[in-house]
């Protein structure tokens, strides 16, 4: 653990001391805004508000985990891919020739991002849906532990989402070649994949978010999360074997 300690604190100040973060935290601000749009100004097709009439419906609205392993993907893809695409990642592995530790920080690094990010999202979500609510006739029925349940669902699926789209940046090393990969793999591979398997659709990215976060009860949690390792491990292994097997530049 000590001899990761140094490279993990060197990957996060990587992150910390660029702009994108701040870009997806706007990306989190304008989501929570229009979620707090939805509630004041949306009805149902009766003209009701029967949407946010029971706390298991407003759960569903803040339930932010399967946005936050898209958005986090998203923000892995590029974390990883810049380092390769720019060469700013030569200097580290000059720095420390342990091509698997650097890795492996760099990974860890941006999982601790992705998970910020989610439960960022998950927080900002259910500020404005409250904020939003004195609108309608309706208060903030959800429990406190519910909205824990969500925040912390949100938070890991940040962090899995990130890694995954790390593996695939690793992997593609070019910015816009990783961000498509990510959509495919997150958003555009999955539907096709229950399509022609309907026994996975408990098994996309998405159906397990909402498991997590107590909305949907297809998996139960532990093989929820079992699920979504899977789905971030196996492209961070590739990514971690074209690193030690590839030239850098």
């Amino acid at each position: 653990m000590t001899l990761m300690r140094r490279p993990v604190r060197s990957e996060l100040m990587k992150l910390t001391t660029t702009r994108m973060p701040w870009a997806f935290l706007v990306v989190l601000l304008v989501m929570g805004g229009i979620n707090a749009a939805s509630v004041a100004f949306g009805t149902d097709f009766d003209g009701s508000k029967a949407f946010v009439s029971t706390a298991d419906d407003q759960q569903s609205l803040i339930a932010f985990a399967g946005n936050a392993t898209m958005i986090a993907g998203l923000f892995g893809a590029i974390a990883a891919a810049r380092e390769y695409a720019h060469l700013t990642v030569i200097p580290t592995f000059l720095a420390d020739p342990g091509r698997r530790r650097v890795v492996v920080a760099q990974l860890v690094a941006i999982a601790v991002g992705g998970g910020v990010l989610g439960a960022l999202g998950a927080a900002i979500t259910t500020v404005a849906v409250a904020a939003s609510l004195p609108t309608t006739e309706y208060g903030f029925l959800i429990p406190a532990v519910d909205v824990i349940q969500v925040v912390a669902a949100s938070a890991f699926c940040g962090a899995v989402g990130a890694v995954l789209g790390a593996g695939i940046g690793i992997v593609v090393r070019n910015v816009g070649g990783a961000v498509t990969g990510a959509v495919l793999v997150l958003i555009v591979a999955p539907p096709m994949l229950v399509q022609l398997i309907s026994s996975t659709a408990s098994w996309v990215p998405a159906s397990l978010a909402l498991d997590l976060s107590g909305v949907g009860s297809e998996v139960a949690a532990p093989a929820a999360v079992f699920g979504l390792l899977l789905w971030a491990l196996v492209p961070a292994a590739v990514g971690a074997f074209t690193v030690r097997h590839r030239d850098v530049a």
